[in-house]
């Protein structure tokens, strides 16, 4: 708006007067001073619509543009799509709702469970099962509370007239501690009836080397809950049968690559030392022995070094941390120099990390992008058309697209 001068041109007036200054010098720096209110007032008009416009970048040659779909929510923590234009999402406080991103309508689904909502713990991921359009399976991770304490549980459900029905909790894992960090976790499957799902080591270090419990590990299961005969430990009598690789402090991003039948992992490190890291049966990560992080009480590294015959060593290391949240391998040709590269939301970089693998699974190049975004961002899926939507702390979806 422009000011209204009226009242201090009265008081300029009689100050240059008092003083014997010209009305002619007074009227100029009247018009200048309307003429720099003028200026103010334009540069306003047309820098804001620019300032809110989609955010744009280049990318490998591409031109892509990021938009807002949706906001309002409550740390939405997992996201996949049940159709082209709904899109089902967990709140870490507890609810699972559906967004139509068509409308904008957010709808609360009924008859959830019993939710321990605790510092990093709450609903966590959900995932469709491989034959979702066949059973109307879907997959949860959750904590709940054992004794006063929480446990992360993978459980699924079907859903009917926005209402949850047949939910069955397929394994609540043997994880209590009283701390109210370090849950987990992420869900994937693979193309023989799997399911995997990772937890934390719930801040107790120790339960990273001990297989008898599920802290600090990820997890393999038929897709009804049972154990699969041919997993690692099965004949181990001092480990638990639904382990598949141990010594993790805090996976939270898991994603299985159908193209070359492996799994990837991200983790949070301690105070640097995220990894990323290619999931094998039966093999210990190391976790707390060997770390490339520091204690977060000062310049002392964690375990006794980086490296240790018979663990396995990260695919790739994150030093300063960038917090992971999420892992998702891109699969579509709609954005065809990200095909096959791995993404993950950043929480405390707040970026969205894109790491592009070779035919091997070795790194060929890290990019970070969005990070003038300056948000948390927390999950990550691709729409049926290949499309990137990925979830924010502060509550919103925002869609990629070229």
């Amino acid at each position: 708006m422009i000011l209204d001068t009226s009242k201090y041109k009265m008081e300029i007036q009689y100050f240059i007067k008092s003083r014997r200054f010209s009305m002619r010098i007074f009227k100029q720096l009247l018009r200048m001073i309307s003429y720099l209110f003028h200026i103010s007032f334009i540069f306003i008009l047309f820098v804001q619509p620019a300032a809110s416009s989609p955010l744009s970048i280049r990318s490998e040659g591409m031109h892509l543009k990021v938009d807002l779909v949706v906001d309002g929510l409550k740390v939405p923590w997992g996201l996949t799509f049940i159709s082209a234009n709904r899109l089902l999402i967990t709140e870490r406080s507890g609810s699972v709702l559906i967004v139509d991103i068509e409308k904008g309508t957010k709808t609360i689904l009924k008859n959830t469970p019993k939710i321990m909502v605790d510092g990093q713990g709450g609903m966590l991921d959900v995932a469709l099962s491989p034959n979702y359009r066949n059973t109307g399976w879907v997959y949860f991770t959750y904590v709940k509370s054992v004794n006063g304490e929480g446990a992360t549980v993978l459980a699924r459900s079907k859903i009917k007239n926005n209402t949850f029905y047949k939910w069955q909790d397929l394994l609540v894992s043997k994880s209590i501690t009283d701390t109210s960090y370090h849950f987990g976790s992420r869900i994937a499957f693979d193309e023989s009836g799997h399911v995997f799902f990772s937890i934390g080591d719930r801040g107790v270090r120790s339960n990273g080397q001990d297989l008898t419990n599920h802290a600090g590990t990820i997890i393999r299961l038929n897709l009804d809950g049972s154990i699969p005969n041919d997993n690692p430990f099965v004949d181990t009598k001092a480990a638990l049968p639904e382990i598949w690789s141990y010594g993790h402090r805090n996976p939270q991003g898991l994603v299985y690559d159908f193209s070359h039948k492996r799994l990837w992992s991200i983790e949070h490190g301690p105070r640097g030392g995220d990894e990323i890291n290619l999931i094998l049966p039966s093999k210990n990560y190391g976790w707390p022995i060997i770390s490339h992080g520091k204690e977060y009480w000062g310049p002392v590294s964690v375990g006794e070094g980086t490296s240790r015959e018979g663990m396995e060593d990260p695919f790739k290391v994150y030093v300063p941390s960038i917090a992971p949240g999420s892992l998702m391998i891109y699969t579509s040709d709609t954005i065809s120099k990200w095909k096959g590269n791995l993404f993950s939301g950043a929480l405390k970089l707040k970026h969205i990390n894109r790491v592009s693998v070779d035919e091997a699974g070795k790194e060929i190049k890290e990019e970070r992008i969005f990070e003038s975004m300056n948000e948390r961002i927390r999950a990550l899926t691709q729409s049926p058309e290949g499309w990137i939507y990925f979830s924010t702390d502060s509550g919103k979806i925002y869609r990629i697209r070229p």
